[in-house]
């Protein structure tokens, strides 16, 4: 399943770079030195990718108790058919909004970025990744729906590490040729991912069904008294 982390980063970098791209393009790096700008996009990918990595431990903590009382194989096809929903019904959830409080702390994410953005110190980069990481982005959802289904807390962070990390080819291209994603090939790239996504929600229900199918749909675990897990027989 981690596979599909990385699937997520790839494809989904082509939407991310709606709302990412613009803030890719204005870092302040240092155009005349070019190890110095490469060291400091690499700075701002750790950002990002060290805070996707704290919010899949934070989902995968939440997956472990599912896990430990024997709920992940239902939490599985949950998560694999939200997924799905949200692809086939977008409008329903495009209706849901955030509360007052979350709204504030995105409102304050987004000034410090701003501030941020016009700096250019050592720790600058970092930190925009850092909080960049925390803007809302619908495939950042779905990877964190793939973090909950995981079965500890490394895993959920594991799972979020490689979904950014993904994501770095088309956010790294963006900084150094600008907005070159455009025309056919983004549209194209746009139409597959909801299939992409639908995709992945049914490997995950598939997982979760536990068919004995090895890699995919492996038998469901059940725990012994000592907490570890064994193979359910059929």
């Amino acid at each position: 399943m981690f596979l599909s982390a990385i699937l997520f980063g790839l494809l989904g970098s082509f939407h991310c770079i709606g709302m990412c791209g613009p803030i890719a393009f204005m870092l302040p790096v240092d155009r005349e030195k070019p190890v110095k700008k490469f060291f400091q996009i690499l700075s701002y990918h750790l950002g990002r990718l060290f805070t996707y990595s704290l919010i899949g431990l934070l989902f995968g903590f939440l997956g472990k108790g599912f896990y430990f009382f024997g709920f992940q194989q239902q939490l599985s096809i949950i998560v694999g058919v939200s997924m799905i929903l949200v692809v086939l019904f977008p409008k329903i959830f495009q209706k849901l909004s955030f509360s007052k409080k979350i709204s504030k702390i995105i409102f304050k994410i987004k000034n410090s970025l701003g501030n941020e953005l016009k700096k250019k110190g050592n720790d600058t980069f970092f930190t925009i990744g850092f909080l960049n990481g925390f803007l809302p982005c619908g495939l950042v959802y779905m990877a964190i729906f793939g973090a909950l289904a995981t079965s500890n807390e490394f895993a959920g962070a594991l799972y979020m590490f490689l979904f950014g990390l993904g994501t770095i080819p088309l956010m790294t291209a963006v900084v150094y040729l600008g907005s070159f994603a455009k025309g056919n090939l983004r549209k194209n790239i746009q139409k597959a991912i909801p299939i992409m996504v639908i995709f992945i929600g049914s490997l995950f229900i598939l997982r979760g069904l536990g068919l004995g199918i090895p890699f995919v749909s492996p038998l469901e675990p059940i725990l012994n008294t000592a907490g570890d897990t064994v193979n359910g027989c059929h």
